[in-house]
């Protein structure tokens, strides 16, 4: 038995045909998959197995090579299920695709994928900055987690101009070693979009372009990977909550890393380390997932547009916060510049707090009253209550996280049958 038969995939798949470039909804049928290394089988079977079987002993020595950092770049065949296996290797080839990525990684959960690249590329004592406000759990993790360790943090708005951004930076210099700068773009749960281009340019003037100034690390879960790339912007490192949009039926919890193979395999040698891969079963139904994510995404997309054109103009909603309808020029220039659509997930402000937002969320009958979005059913859930009732009062209040605001992501069900349903939802406030 070969390595490329331990792998049960191909060492390359066909990319192009001719001068044509072969598009990523195409690739997710079988890039890097062989059904010849797996009985013919047209999908990858499921690989329930803790471990494998080296061909001999100088190749168990050159995975373990690999596994432990002696070697760069991975095991070059399957050691042991905490450190790699076929489904996740075939799903990891297949995100790449969708960023241009050079490589990638797969985890247990979105907030596993976070915590193993801030544990990868963090030391007791730097300084962190990042946009604000981001996922509850990932502010927890940073301010809460991470400061016992002696980290610090700084913040800048979503929002901010490069000279807002630089202030920050300048700033952090001051209070030790800034190892990481972590942005959230379009925030959660505001919708306001971050400048990676201005970020990154901030960056490089102040630390230059070697290899040791602080990576960019970007939760592109709202947005990507088909409405927004962020690493042709200038962000190192794209992490995702596959458990959205990539797996998109709400059965399924996963997390993603993607980036150049330097920073892959420093995050690598962390997962490894501490066990945070994603199992073979969700591998394998990802799998399925990425085959229909452009499908699912573009019709969510299509419903949204219609849905928050009917929403903006009804009595009882102060406000929404969908990118479709940007709030100033300067998200409009970041829309323009960074973005190929405008998702589905947006924020409604109800006129009134939190009694108006809740009444409006128990009246739903179509729209299921729930965390999480991305799925191919409609979701709403009032962030303040919810999803970040653990941040501090007076800084949701700050950033725009108030009492009357409903979060909704838009699935793929009839977006007048939607409609209908907000409709009568918003008589009941």
């Amino acid at each position: 038995m070969t390595d490329d038969n331990q792998r049960r995939r191909p060492k390359a798949s066909v990319r192009a045909i001719g001068n044509r470039r072969l598009q990523p909804n195409t690739l997710m049928m079988g890039h890097g998959f062989d059904p010849a290394l797996s009985e013919g089988s047209l999908k990858p079977p499921i690989f329930l197995t803790s471990t494998f079987v080296f061909e001999n002993a100088a190749a168990g020595k050159r995975h373990f090579e690999g596994v432990t950092g002696k070697r760069p770049g991975g095991a070059e065949g399957l050691v042991y299920s905490r450190f790699n296996g076929p489904n996740q290797e075939i799903a990891e080839d297949r995100l790449g695709v969708w960023e241009d990525a050079k490589d990638a990684l797969t985890f247990s959960s979105g907030m596993s994928a976070i915590a193993t690249v801030l544990l990868a590329f963090v030391q007791p004592g730097d300084v962190i900055v990042h946009s604000a406000p981001l996922y509850a759990a990932t502010e927890t993790l940073i301010g809460r987690i991470l400061g016992k360790f002696g980290v610090k943090w700084l913040d800048f708005p979503a929002g901010a101009t490069p000279e807002e951004i630089d202030a920050v930076v300048e700033k952090a210099q001051a209070l030790g070693r800034v190892s990481l700068i972590y942005l959230e773009s379009p925030a959660n749960p505001t919708n306001v979009l971050v400048d990676v281009e201005a970020v990154a340019n901030v960056r490089d003037t102040r630390f230059g372009t070697g290899e040791d100034r602080p990576p960019i690390v970007i939760d592109n879960t709202f947005l990507g990977p088909l409405w927004h790339k962020p690493l042709a912007h200038g962000a190192d490192i794209v992490v995702y909550s596959l458990t959205k949009y990539a797996g998109g039926h709400s059965d399924l919890v996963a997390g993603g890393a993607l980036g150049s193979k330097a920073h892959i395999n420093t995050i690598r040698s962390m997962r490894n380390t501490i066990g945070t891969i994603l199992d073979p079963n969700s591998a394998w139904m990802l799998l399925r997932s990425l085959e229909t994510l452009e499908l699912r995404m573009s019709r969510a997309g299509e419903n949204a547009a219609k849905i928050c054109a009917w929403l903006k103009d009804q009595p009882k909603v102060e406000k929404i916060v969908y990118l479709g309808f940007p709030e100033n020029e300067r998200q409009a220039d970041i829309y323009r510049r960074h973005c190929t659509g405008a998702g589905s997930t947006f924020s409604l402000y109800l006129k009134g707090g939190e009694r108006e937002a809740f009444a409006f969320l128990d009246a739903l009958k179509i729209a299921k009253l729930a965390v999480s979005l991305g799925g191919t059913e409609t979701l709403a859930s009032c962030p303040a209550a919810m999803t970040h009732l653990s941040v501090p009062d007076d800084r949701k209040a700050a950033l725009g996280i108030t009492p009357n605001m409903v979060r909704i992501s838009i699935g793929v069900e009839d977006a007048d049958d939607l409609i209908a349903d907000f409709e009568q939802a918003l008589r009941a406030v």
